[in-house]
């Protein structure tokens, strides 16, 4: 196969991942929520080049970028009178699907999703344009049946989704250890069962599973019903980082909405800035947030662990993607997919510069 030609998910794992998640999340229609909040717009605000953006993100503490920048108005003062539309959506694949459609034009994401979406349009749908998170994901298990990774061979370990980020790196995981797993069905030394995050909770305190290998908040919702955390996955990755929340943006809207995107941008660098010196007043927004698209706020023993295990950052950390594709592609859940062209980081590397802030590298998967 020559690098130039397009790449696939392999036939099986593309039937057993890709269309029974969209199937069962009704499309992207179904699964996006137009319940978050829209920020108010001056009468006499400027515009740009477009009238509106629509922006989606998950209601996840992975996302605060979005949570905290639509919630402060960090992203709607650097858009002046360009209106933020924005969406939620649970999973992935939905919100590629929406991005697809146009019914999206920019996104904060997860890699694996990310890479998926680049690949099965053979490089034309999506570029990403920015980092927004980095860690927030953990290894949490029963203490009374599970005290050493060791003992993980022949229990039940749940994660996310077929073939999701969270469920290749356990995977990969896996396999370093040298047990044998099959990737589709989860069978093997260890039990890999895919569950829904809001499903886990229940799973784990009826003893269908063992532990999960899941992001935050999930994690400390297990550890406050007795899990422990048995490893930060932080904690296997050079530098103790790794990318679980990316953005990304329709191409077309790339091309003809320039500043749109670089405004976008100045307010997602603006707003990880104010996270970063503001960490309880941001935790607190983030909350707030996620109370008003859920109706519950997270209770303060979830909230303050999840929150100190995620990293708010503007760089991509390209090379752990690439590092996170490579591991999907050992796993058996991804051909080898030509990743060149997926990342334009000129956009943010403008924005970082005239902040004062050193640009950021695109691992050699650049378009330019």
């Amino acid at each position: 196969m020559s690098a130039a030609r397009p790449l696939t998910l392999l036939r099986t794992v593309a039937a057993l991942a890709a269309l029974p998640l969209l199937l069962t999340a009704c499309g992207y229609g179904s699964d996006a929520e137009d319940d978050a909040p829209q920020a108010e717009v001056a009468a006499d605000a400027k515009k740009l080049s477009a009238s509106e953006v629509k922006i989606g993100y998950f209601p996840n503490l992975t996302h605060a970028t979005a949570l905290v920048g639509v919630q402060e108005g960090l992203l709607q003062k650097e858009l002046g009178g360009t209106r933020i539309k924005a969406s939620t959506f649970n999973a992935g694949p939905s919100e590629i699907e929406a991005l697809n459609a146009g019914s999206i034009d920019i996104g904060w994401i997860g890699p694996s999703p990310s890479i998926n979406g680049y690949t099965k349009s053979a490089g034309k749908n999506l570029r990403i344009i920015s980092g927004s998170a980095s860690g927030g994901v953990k290894l949490v298990v029963n203490p009374d049946k599970i005290k050493t990774l060791d003992d993980l061979k022949g229990k039940k370990i749940a994660t996310p989704q077929l073939g999701n980020t969270q469920d290749v790196a356990f995977l990969h995981w896996i396999a370093e250890k040298g047990w044998k797993v099959d990737a589709q069905s989860g069978k093997g030394d260890v039990s890999v069962v895919r569950t829904e995050n809001k499903i886990t909770p229940d799973a784990y305190r009826s003893g269908s599973v063992d532990g999960a290998w899941v992001p935050e908040p999930t994690a400390s919702k297990l550890v406050a019903d007795g899990a422990k955390v048995l490893l930060d996955e932080s904690d296997i990755w050079p530098d103790k980082k790794f990318v679980i929340t990316n953005i990304i943006v329709s191409q077309t809207f790339l091309e003809e909405h320039p500043d749109v995107v670089e405004a976008v941008l100045r307010g997602s660098v603006k707003t990880n800035a104010w996270i970063n010196a503001h960490p309880d007043e941001a935790k607190a927004s983030a909350n707030k947030a996620l109370e008003k698209l859920s109706g519950k706020a997270l209770p303060a023993e979830v909230l303050n662990p999840a929150w100190e295990s995620i990293t708010f950052l503007d760089d991509p950390l390209a090379s752990t993607l690439d590092a996170q594709a490579a591991h999907a592609v050992s796993a058996g859940l991804l051909e080898k997919p030509d990743l060149k062209g997926i990342y334009d980081l000129e956009p943010l590397n403008k924005v970082l510069k005239a902040e004062g802030r050193p640009e950021v590298d695109d691992a050699g998967l650049g378009v330019r």
